[in-house]
């Protein structure tokens, strides 16, 4: 496997790992940033790299265009992707908005002739599922109180509420993602044919388990549903970090 991937505007190292034999590709949920998945990052052993996408428009790319479109997000990550070594073994992660984004991005990556090890998905609807909000043409108190309910840092959503101008630097980008989702419509093409493995946790006002099953129609592999303990942002808790770590390496074996 190749050790020395190089990292782009759109790809960031994690975990580096001497003699990876997969690299995990991971695509932030909507209003994230690559540094979303560095707790997770640290939790997987040796021969398990680890890259997230970095979304245009936030932390060291805030002076760049957003751009809501989940299709155009895949397209531009998987564009870095593929300059990337061809016999490059990678799986493909994504958490809500990133769940459908990394779809995407594993159609595009199979349509250029790549294998894809597995694609994960978390706490986000299938692909034809049709978002029916449009928050992103509600005001800023509504985005907070939306944030509020899936249960974001409490911190934070004070923070939101008491400073305007963090305000302003942190909800463009939550708003362009809810653009993105919320105007996301599926084409019908070939499935994929990567086994899809699908992550949903307890209390997650965003997905149920039947949506959460739906996603098989999407492949032509193998098929699973793994459930955790918390809400829409369980990820962040530690004891669910290392449990999908736990799980992911489980998957890639199988995959192998």
């Amino acid at each position: 496997m190749v050790a020395n991937l190089t990292g782009t505007d759109w790809l960031r190292a994690l975990r580096t790992d001497a003699d990876p034999r997969t690299v995990l590709v991971c695509f932030p949920p909507g209003g994230g940033s690559a540094t979303a998945y560095r707790a997770l990052a640290q939790r997987f052993g040796a021969g398990i790299a680890v890259y997230a996408v970095q979304y245009p428009g936030r932390q060291d790319r805030m002076a760049e265009q957003q751009i809501p479109d989940l299709g155009e997000l895949a397209a531009q990550a998987v564009q870095d992707l593929l300059r990337w070594p061809a016999d490059t073994a990678i799986a493909i992660f994504g958490h809500s908005m990133g769940a459908t984004v990394a779809f995407e991005a594993a159609r595009r990556w199979e349509a250029a002739g790549r294998t894809l090890d597995h694609l994960f998905v978390s706490g986000r609807p299938a692909p034809d599922f049709v978002e029916p909000g449009r928050l992103h043409l509600e005001s800023d108190g509504a985005l907070i109180d939306q944030l509020e309910l899936l249960g974001n840092d409490p911190a934070l959503i004070q923070m939101l509420r008491d400073e305007p101008g963090f305000a302003e630097l942190i909800l463009p980008a939550v708003r362009n993602d809810y653009q993105a989702v919320e105007t996301y419509r599926h084409r019908a093409g070939d499935r994929l044919r990567a086994p899809i493995t699908a992550l949903i946790s307890t209390s997650d006002p965003t997905t149920t388990v039947a949506q959460v099953g739906e996603w098989a129609a999407h492949t032509v592999g193998s098929f699973d549903v793994a459930t955790f303990e918390g809400g829409h942002t369980y990820l962040d808790m530690p004891e669910n970090t290392s449990a999908v770590a736990d799980l992911v390496t489980a998957r890639l074996r199988a995959s192998r």
